[in-house]
């Protein structure tokens, strides 16, 4: 049996609690795995998918670093919860602060 791509995200869109905004932002990512940089694909206030090379499985934690408008950025843990080995990985924020979860939210209002 071939499995169906759209499936797949169908599946991953029922399983977020927010939804997703198309924001191209920098994040600055640090785990056990490694360390890099990479670009979002769309985010929430919940978490985001970045586009990264990197072979990043789930379950691993990260500390990363987003870049916002006007010099301002969010740093916070992560923990990788859909990898796509090559191509990116989904991440779920973890601890995410009320004053960036505020900052993020106005981001994505004006983005």
């Amino acid at each position: 049996m071939i499995e169906d791509p759209e499936d797949n995200v169908q599946v991953q869109n029922e399983r977020r609690q927010n939804d997703r905004s198309r924001l191209v932002v920098d994040v600055f990512y640090d785990g056990k795995e490694g360390t890099g940089v990479a670009s979002t694909r769309d985010i929430s206030v919940g978490g985001l998918y970045m586009n990264t090379t990197a072979h990043i499985t789930e379950g691993s934690s990260l500390l990363v670093r987003i870049s916002l408008r006007n010099g301002k950025q969010i740093v916070c843990n992560a923990e990788v919860v859909y990898s796509n080995p090559g191509l990116g990985v989904g991440i779920r924020f973890q601890g995410l602060s009320d004053e960036a979860r505020m900052l993020l939210e106005n981001e994505l209002v004006d983005a």
